[in-house]
């Protein structure tokens, strides 16, 4: 793959100190530099054209796109692509980040949890080694081992929204995605006014650009200059370490529960979670069940139905 992009001069300093260390000996006529990022290679000409090769173009390009795009707001970007690649990018950001990201969306029981992490250069060798990776791919347990390091070396800010809010808030003009998008921009604004180092912000897409923001429509202050990135955890760093953080929270909230109400809750929506929820309204009541879950899940339905049928 082969991307090109018109920067600035102020785009074009930051790009040369940048690369300094991974700069080619040779270096192409009219070149400010040739230099290596991981499965791509970065050519910036005198002109101010940017050319980037390779594997993972696409996700260095629009790096350098969203820094330029701050230095230079109504510069003509004409982006050209060659040779497209349906292949998945999993390449991560080499440089100042901050990522963000949710868990407990498709949890009947449990909050919704959404933090933002800042991850700069030098924090990328320790997070590699403590085995920061897509928190999917990670047990409970190895969780909160490395969350407790991971939150004291990373600056972060998370929110954690109990059900009871979560179904305050929800209504027919305010869905999963709205909440969600305003809790991201609560938490990227807050971090943002703790860093003034970062060279990128990327969220977990979720939804498209567009909605997103068209959620946002009333929020008086909104974080832009958000790369949208699909299965984030993978290309980013940054967001790794937030759904991390997220989960680790979430985690403890549910072992919470399982303690206060001395049963095994499990995760997700499945009918294990149906179980649970029946026996938890028939000792505890239905009132008090709703204080613990997502009202507009069907499994809601599904609970009332059986405790019906059982009358």
């Amino acid at each position: 793959m082969v991307i090109t992009l018109k920067v600035g001069e102020k785009t074009k300093k930051e790009m040369d100190e940048f690369y300094q260390d991974s700069k080619r000996e040779k270096t192409p006529a009219y070149a400010i530099f040739q230099a290596n990022s991981a499965d791509s290679v970065i050519t910036l000409y005198q002109s101010g054209k940017a050319v980037f090769q390779g594997k993972s173009a696409d996700i260095d390009a629009q790096l350098w796109k969203e820094i330029n795009q701050k230095y230079y707001p109504n510069m003509k970007q004409e982006e050209k692509k060659e040779k497209k690649k349906k292949k998945e990018i999993t390449k991560r950001f080499d440089a100042n980040v901050i990522g963000s990201d949710e868990v407990g969306t498709g949890d009947f029981f449990g909050p919704l949890v959404v933090t933002s992490a800042f991850v700069s250069k030098k924090d990328i060798a320790f997070l590699e080694d403590l085995g920061v990776v897509d928190s999917k791919k990670l047990t409970d347990d190895f969780i909160c081992k490395i969350a407790p390091k991971l939150m004291k070396r990373i600056t972060y800010k998370t929110i954690v929204l109990t059900n009871q809010d979560y179904n305050d808030y929800y209504s027919q003009d305010v869905n999963m995605n709205t909440i969600k998008a305003i809790l991201h921009n609560k938490v990227l604004l807050q971090l943002k006014n703790k860093i003034d180092n970062y060279q990128a912000i990327v969220v977990d897409q979720f939804t498209t650009p567009k909605s997103y923001y068209n959620y946002l429509k009333d929020s008086k202050a909104i974080c832009q200059d958000i790369t949208f990135l699909e299965k984030g955890e993978s290309k980013s760093l940054a967001v790794a370490c937030a759904a991390i953080i997220s989960r680790y929270f979430f985690i403890k909230k549910m072992t919470e529960l399982r303690q206060k109400y001395n049963t095994y809750i499990p995760y997700g929506s499945n009918e294990k979670v149906d179980q649970v929820a029946v026996e938890l309204a028939k000792k505890h009541g239905i009132d008090e069940l709703k204080k613990l879950v997502k009202w507009h899940f069907k499994n809601l339905d599904k609970v009332k139905t059986i405790l019906n049928e059982k009358e």
